[in-house]
């Protein structure tokens, strides 16, 4: 069929993604992040203006969410402790922003709960949520950070 992908180039084009900007992102969470950012939230369509290039953007869209599916997918499976820590590597990564700011707005805003694929439904997608805020509940005690005003 003219203008779809192959299984082929559907992998190719999944390959050639992690080569040239996943595999550059050293930790899990923060290609959970990548990811995530991709996807339109008026849409749930995912759009990257490199593989967007091909004429039938169904394939970039499918090939865009399977990664986000399958990094999440090892996201979730991975212990806590393993989670902490590329976390950290996550943290240790991003432009310099003092740490308790960065958890304080993690408990006001809540952005992993937007990391999670709209596949992902029930038990994945709650122990994610419970996992990072355990985890958020270690690096509150680390950094001081008080608890976030709910009025606020």
């Amino acid at each position: 069929m003219q203008g779809f992908l192959t299984h082929q180039q559907e992998r190719e084009a999944v390959d050639d993604l992690w080569q040239r900007t996943l595999s550059h992102i050293p930790s899990s969470y923060g290609k959970l992040v990548y990811l995530a950012s991709l996807r339109n939230p008026d849409t749930g369509r995912y759009e990257h203006y490199g593989l967007s290039l091909n004429p039938n953007n169904a394939d970039t869209n499918r090939a865009l969410r399977r990664s986000h599916e399958s990094i999440f997918q090892e996201w979730v499976a991975s212990p806590l402790g393993e989670q902490k820590a590329d976390l950290d590597l996550y943290i240790s990564t991003i432009e310099p922003i003092a740490k308790a700011d960065l958890v304080d707005a993690w408990l006001r805003l809540t952005p992993y709960k937007n990391l999670v694929p709209a596949s992902i439904q029930g038990p994945e997608r709650q122990k994610h949520v419970s996992d990072f805020e355990a985890i958020l509940g270690l690096l509150k005690n680390v950094y001081g950070v008080a608890s976030p005003d709910p009025n606020a």
